[in-house]
Formats: C-alpha cells, sequence, structure tokens
C-alpha cells in the first residue's frame, strides 16, 4: 500500500477558474477531500466520483470544527485513505492556518505537500479595479490579519511602522474590527482622508466594492451591511478604480440563471454565462440513458441510404460511442447524404470527422419537410438516428412525400431526480432567469417542482430555445419572457442579454 499524503491545496480567492492547474490535478487524485467555506463548490466538479467530500466550513461567528478537531481530522483520513486534499480558499500560507496543519501532520508522520493558492490579497483588489502597486503613487504594499489571534493579550502590529512604511495596505478577516483598525491607524498618524475601499465578496458573481476614507468608511459600511468575507485595502491606489473597475462591469454580473440541459450539455452554457458575470446554476433536468441498439444499426447501415438524418448532439455522440466498441469510423455511411437538425448537432458531427450536407435554417422537423418538399423522394430512403421520444412528425412527413423511412432510437431520457433538493433551494434563494433548450427540459423541471411549480417560479423570467419548447412552456400555463430567434446555445445567450 502506497504511502499517504496530504495536499494543502490553495483553492484560490472564488472564481473557480483562479485555481492552479497543480491545484486542480491535486483534486483529481484526492480519496477524500476536506473543503472550506469559501471554496467554490464548481471545483468539487473535479473530484472523482468515490471521493469522500467532508465539509469543514469556518466562518466568522460559526464554525463547524473548531481548528484542532481539523487537525485531528487530516490525520484521521490520512490513516484510511492514500491521498487526501485539505481545500483552503486563497492560499494556504497566507493567514490560512495552513502552518499549522501542516506542523500538526509532520508531528503524526504524515507526508504532506502545499498546493500554493492565488490569495485574495492580491486577487480581490483587482477584480475590483485596484492595482496595490502603482509607480506614480507607492513602491509598497503589505498584507496584514485584521483578525488576530484572540488568545494574545498584546498585538503583534506596529500600527505605527505600517502607517509609516506602507504605501498600500490590505487587511484580511478584519470586517468585524473595522471601527478597531480605523481608528489605530488613525491614531498612528495616517490622514482621515486616507482613500479605503472594502471589497466582499471578491471575484465571484456576488462582489461588492464600497469605496471611502478613513474618515467615513465606518458609517458607509454600516449603512451598507458590509458583512464577512471581504478585505480592506488603504491607500491611494484605491482612486485607479474609477477608470479599472472591469470586473463589475460584466452585463450579466450578479444575475442567478438556472440552466436545465443535461449534465453534460449544461457545462457549456455555463460557462459562457459565466463569463459576462452570471452566477449560473446547472439543474440537469435530463438523464440521458443509451439504448445501445449496434446489432440495429449495422442491420440498417448494411443497406444503402440516400440520407442519414441525425436529430441532436446527444444522437451523435451515442453514434459516435457505437463507432468506438465496433471499430468504425466514417466509411460506415458509403455514399449516403448527411443532414443535422441544429448547429450544435452539426458541430458535434465535424468533431467526429462527418461534415453535414444539409442543416436546416429552423432547427425542427418542419423546416426539413419543407426542404425535401421540393425535391422527388420516390424510393429514397431515410434512416433518422434520434431519441425515443423524438416527435413523430418527420418522418410520417417523408413517408407522406413518398419515401422510404427507417427510424432507430439511440437514447431515452429520464427524470433526473437527484436536481430535486438543489433545484428547491436556489429558487428559495432566488433566482432571475430560467432557460429551457428543449419539451423534455420543461416537462422535467416541472416534475422535479411537482403542483406548486406555478408558486415556486413566479417572478422568474423564462427563456426558451425556441417555438417548440415555448409551446410546451405555455401549456403548463407559464410565460416565456424571451425565445431565441436562433435555436442553439449562442441564441439563448443573446436573448438573455436582451431580457
Amino acid at each position: 500500500m502506497a504511502k499517504p499524503i496530504v495536499y494543502l491545496t490553495g483553492a484560490g480567492p472564488g472564481d473557480a477558474k483562479l485555481i492552479t492547474v497543480r491545484g486542480v490535478e491535486s483534486i483529481k487524485s484526492a480519496d477524500c477531500i476536506i473543503y472550506d467555506y469559501l471554496v467554490n463548490p464548481d471545483l468539487l466538479k473535479f473530484a472523482r466520483s468515490d471521493a469522500k467530500l467532508i465539509y469543514v466550513g469556518k466562518k466568522a461567528g460559526a464554525h463547524t470544527l473548531s481548528q484542532d478537531k481539523i487537525n485531528q481530522l487530516l490525520l484521521k483520513q490520512a490513516r484510511r485513505h492514500n491521498v487526501v486534499v485539505r481545500l483552503k480558499g486563497g492560499d494556504p500560507f497566507i493567514f490560512g492556518r495552513g502552518a499549522e496543519e501542516a506542523l500538526y501532520l509532520k508531528k503524526n508522520k504524515i507526508d504532506f505537500e502545499v498546493v500554493p493558492g492565488v490569495t485574495s490579497a492580491i486577487a480581490v483588489a483587482t477584480y475590483a479595479g485596484i492595482p496595490l502597486t502603482a509607480r506614480s503613487e507607492n513602491s509598497t504594499v503589505g498584507f496584514i490579519t485584521g483578525n488576530e489571534d484572540p488568545a494574545k493579550q498584546n498585538s503583534n502590529i506596529n500600527w505605527s511602522a505600517l502607517v509609516k512604511a506602507l504605501g498600500t495596505m490590505v487587511f484580511l478577516m478584519g470586517i468585524g474590527n473595522l471601527e478597531k483598525i480605523v481608528q489605530k491607524l488613525i491614531e498612528s498618524g495616517k490622514s482621515p482622508q486616507a482613500l479605503v475601499a472594502l471589497i466582499r465578496w471578491g471575484t465571484t458573481v456576488k462582489q461588492q466594492t464600497l469605496t471611502g476614507n478613513l474618515g467615513n468608511i465606518v458609517r458607509l459600511a454600516k449603512k451598507n451591511k458590509i458583512a464577512p468575507p471581504a478585505i480592506i485595502v488603504v491607500g491611494e491606489v484605491v482612486k485607479f478604480r474609477k477608470d479599472l473597475n472591469w470586473f463589475e462591469k460584466k452585463p450579466l454580473l450578479g444575475k442567478r440563471i438556472v440552466i436545465t440541459r443535461t449534465r453534460e450539455q449544461a457545462s457549456i452554457l455555463a460557462e459562457k454565462l459565466t463569463d459576462l458575470g452570471a452566477e449560473a446554476i446547472e439543474i440537469p433536468t435530463i438523464k440521458i440513458i443509451p439504448l445501445l441498439k449496434d446489432r440495429q444499426i449495422k442491420e440498417a447501415l448494411a443497406k444503402k441510404y440516400d440520407w442519414i438524418i441525425f436529430s441532436s448532439q446527444n444522437g451523435v455522440k451515442e453514434f459516435s460511442e457505437f463507432l468506438q466498441r465496433n471499430n468504425k469510423d466514417s466509411r460506415i455511411f458509403c455514399c449516403a447524404k448527411i443532414c443535422a437538425i441544429g448547429s450544435e448537432t452539426q458541430k458535434a458531427l465535424k468533431n467526429i470527422g462527418i461534415v453535414a450536407d444539409f442543416v436546416p435554417s429552423e432547427f425542427r422537423g418542419e423546416a426539413i419537410l419543407e426542404y425535401f418538399s421540393r425535391l422527388d423522394l420516390k424510393q429514397k430512403k431515410f434512416l433518422i438516428l434520434r431519441a425515443r421520444q423524438a416527435r413523430d412528425i418527420l418522418p410520417q412527413g417523408l413517408k407522406k412525400l413518398e419515401a422510404q423511412v427507417k427510424t432507430i432510437d439511440l437514447y431515452d431520457t429520464c427524470l433526473e431526480k437527484a436536481s430535486t433538493p438543489k433545484l428547491r433551494e436556489c429558487l428559495k434563494q432566488g433566482v432571475d432567469l430560467v432557460t429551457f433548450a428543449s419539451s423534455s427540459t420543461v416537462k422535467n423541471f416541472i416534475a422535479l417542482l411537482g403542483k406548486d411549480y406555478r408558486r415556486l417560479l413566479k417572478g422568474v423570467g423564462i427563456i426558451s430555445i425556441g417555438p417548440v419548447t415555448s409551446a410546451t412552456i405555455r401549456e403548463y400555463g407559464l410565460k416565456v419572457n424571451q425565445e431565441a430567434r436562433v435555436y442553439t446555445i449562442e441564441g439563448l445567450v443573446k436573448v438573455i442579454l436582451k431580457e
């Protein structure tokens, strides 16, 4: 058995993308992850499905476990697992008590490694548009704890030295002691006119920045109800925020948007919305179940078809896995032409080396029938690869045009019941918009909510990917706020920005 090791890993300041590559690698390798309150939950997506997750959240006035008990927990899990990751907000060695944990592990002969993280002391100010150093203003910066060890009788901070030596001061974990910090700085010679910024939930979609000076910042903080987690920046560099504030100008900053696609597809839309500043909440309502119709596909493709139609990117995925299982490639299509319903389906085909011959301008069966109605389809053979629950309008319409049609259901969909608790909790906290990318996501979403879905969705905007999905939404007595003109992820993003 390999010797156990504990990784003390910095999770970064809040934005999940600011974790280091080494940090992600440690999470992926972990048998057990012990994580803090300030760790972005999105980082846990990198964990293996069999990894044990233990929350030991520590926030002001509410500790799930004391530091001594966390140390003991680390030791206990290291004796049970080969790889334990202690996931800590920011950097483990910047006011993170990582040194205490490392020393405890060393004392108990447990190997450890420290994976540095991007500290909030730097990143949060950057996201607020405040450079901690600027040649025209200062060349020194200091990081100070705003929450010293309460067991100490006297402060270790030399306030007079700080005021004399530092151009910029950054206080971490200091909002609870803001009044005391301001008093100490002024008593030590800092001007009441010195600029101050308070930055709450920095680098996240909940970021809030308040600026003032030492003379008025306490009053402003109380008025605006600034609470932890937040950092305090003192110095003339705060004035640069007026011109350099970039993050808080993102068009969707602070908007909470629910995405209801499958687990695999939701991440694509979530990433685009997150880049625009939104809090994208992935609530998969659909679970894809492969039907493994290998024998039927082989028998069908042993014949020659004029057209093969892929109805969705999920169908392309299942067909791609069929090719891999059977050591086949696109030559299996022979001389058939390929039709893709939707640009996402077209992209999925292109990713496996297949170029679609025809993509309808409107991504639904009616548009395909309109196109083929202009052609002579007598004796033409069509193979439709689709979902079990797909509409029959396309195969029936082609038959009316005298084509020979064969359909194979590549996959089925079912309700993702595991999403129910998360969905109800996020609606309870408040949501701005819900996006629907298909009729099945609508039906499953309503099923997850139950009979009181109208009450739960009161005041929530609804975004639809297209007319078929919109019709299903209205069947449930709900209003569609915006409908995409182009039935793609990009089309959804465009109407969300409009809404």
